[in-house]
């Protein structure tokens, strides 16, 4: 329900909230109640508002993970929002549980390098060559927080379960993650990877909005 809306940041322009993990972004064919909707409702109540209320999607996250999603609030704030998504002006910080921890050999952190091709019809993405037609290059981040078993996450680029199939390269699929790898579910089927930060210019000033979600309560990250 709307009322359980976590909000981390609201203004005239921008709304930040707290997606838990199984809650789609936007509506989906599962015809569950999303984030989006929840979010609209929220705006509606909270500034009563009549009619229909204005909210832009600039960015989401898988299904099965939790953390910071941002809205815009305005045409305006979603035009230059997705503007600082597209030019790489926001700062994305993830936090993952792994499956299997990072083998010795690998280094503590380090950048995964990949070309990834979508299969939009079986909604997986895989690795391929360089030159492989409708590939992408992905580019992320990682560094060992808590052992081999803990990472923080920085998408450089900007593609669809890039950071998944990352650590699954490495022979270290996500906790929970069946599709890219972890041998069992989670359950409350989601995958370890949580968006702990967002750091993003605000689109009519001149500052930040910087918003940090806590930990969903599901016994993942304890």
């Amino acid at each position: 329900m709307s009322s359980s809306l976590e909000i981390l940041h609201v203004c005239n322009h921008v709304l930040c909230v707290v997606k838990p993990p199984g809650l789609p972004v936007v509506p989906d064919s599962s015809g569950d109640e999303s984030l989006f909707d929840q979010a609209k409702a929220w705006i509606k109540a909270e500034y009563q508002k009549p009619g229909d209320v204005f909210l832009g999607v600039v960015h989401r996250l898988d299904r099965p993970v939790s953390g910071v999603v941002c809205f815009a609030r305005t045409s305006k704030g979603a035009a230059r929002l997705g503007e600082s998504f597209r030019g790489k002006t926001a700062t994305k910080s993830y936090v993952a549980r792994l499956a299997r921890p990072l083998r010795e050999s690998e280094p503590a952190e380090g950048t995964v390098e990949h070309w990834l091709l979508k299969d939009s019809s079986r909604n997986v993405v895989r690795v391929v060559a360089e030159g492989t037609p409708s590939a992408k290059l992905a580019r992320s981040e990682y560094r060992l927080v808590e052992g081999r078993s803990r990472v923080e996450l920085s998408p450089i680029t900007g593609r669809s379960h890039q950071l998944r199939v990352a650590m699954a390269s490495l022979g270290s699929p996500l906790l929970g993650d069946l599709k890219y790898g972890a041998e069992k579910p989670l359950a409350d089927k989601s995958i370890a990877l949580h968006a702990q930060r967002l750091i993003i210019p605000h689109p009519t000033r001149d500052e930040l909005v910087d918003a940090t979600a806590p930990f969903p309560a599901n016994g993942v990250w304890r």
